[in-house]
C-alpha cells in the first residue's frame, strides 16, 4: 500500500517543511488526490472564465504543483498558462503534462518571485492556506498584479478558519485596493468532506 500524505498537508509548520512534503509526495500525487474527488481547479478555470473573455491573454498559474490547476485552465480554453513552484519533483510532474508554455521553480525565500505587472491574471488552486504558502503570498500577489488585474484562488475550509488568511482578503477589499468579483463555497474534496471557497478579485 503507497503512503498517503494528504492528511498530513494541513499540519505543515515552516516553507522548508512543506517543500520536503511536496517533493516526496509529488509522484503519487496526483493518484490520492483524484480518490478524493479534487474539485476546485476545475472551480477556478470556471470562475476566471467568467470575468475574461480574451482567454488568449496569458495566465500564471501559482504554485502549480504537478500541473492540474493547468490543465483545468486549458480544458476551459485558456491557450497560454505559465506556472510558477517551488517543488522540483512537483514541477517534474507539470512538465510532463503539457499544459505549459512556460514553468519556472522559484525559491521559497524569494519574497518578490513574480516580476511586477508581468501578468495581468494570475490564479492560486488550494496554494494559500494551512500547510502551504503563508499569508503574506497575498500581498505578494496583489502587489505584483496591474490595476484591473484578476487574482482567481481558493481558501478552503482550513484556511477560511483562519483569520490571518482571511484577513489579508478582508483588508484589501476594505480600504478599497481590491474589489471582490465573485465568492463560491463549494466542493474541494469531497471524499474528507473538505470544501474551499473559490473568489475571484480585482486589483484597483
Amino acid at each position: 500500500m503507497s503512503e498517503k500524505f494528504l492528511d498530513k498537508a494541513y499540519s505543515l509548520e515552516t516553507p522548508e517543511a512543506t517543500l520536503e512534503h511536496y517533493n516526496q509526495w509529488a509522484a503519487s500525487y496526483d493518484a490520492e488526490i483524484a480518490e478524493n474527488g479534487y474539485a476546485t481547479p476545475g472551480r477556478i478555470a470556471e470562475a476566471l472564465a467568467q470575468f475574461q473573455t480574451d482567454l488568449s491573454e496569458p495566465v500564471l498559474d501559482f504554485g502549480c504543483g504537478t500541473g492540474l490547476s493547468g490543465l483545468a485552465l486549458r480544458r476551459q480554453g485558456f491557450e497560454t498558462v505559465d506556472g510558477m513552484e517551488p517543488s522540483a519533483e512537483m514541477l517534474a510532474q507539470a512538465q510532463a503534462k503539457g499544459a505549459y508554455r512556460e514553468i519556472t521553480q522559484i525559491d521559497v525565500a524569494n519574497r518578490k518571485p513574480i516580476r511586477r505587472g508581468a501578468y495581468r491574471l494570475i490564479t492560486g488552486c488550494g496554494v494559500l492556506g494551512t500547510g502551504a504558502a503563508p499569508p503574506d503570498v497575498f500581498d505578494m500577489i496583489l502587489h505584483a498584479l496591474p490595476k484591473g488585474g484578476l487574482f482567481t484562488f481558493s481558501y478552503n475550509d482550513h484556511a477560511l478558519a483562519d483569520r490571518a488568511y482571511t484577513g489579508k482578503l478582508i483588508e484589501w477589499v476594505d480600504v478599497g485596493a481590491a474589489r471582490l468579483l465573485f465568492q463560491e463555497h463549494g466542493e474541494h474534496l469531497p471524499k474528507i468532506d473538505l470544501k474551499s471557497t473559490v473568489y475571484v478579485i480585482e486589483k484597483a
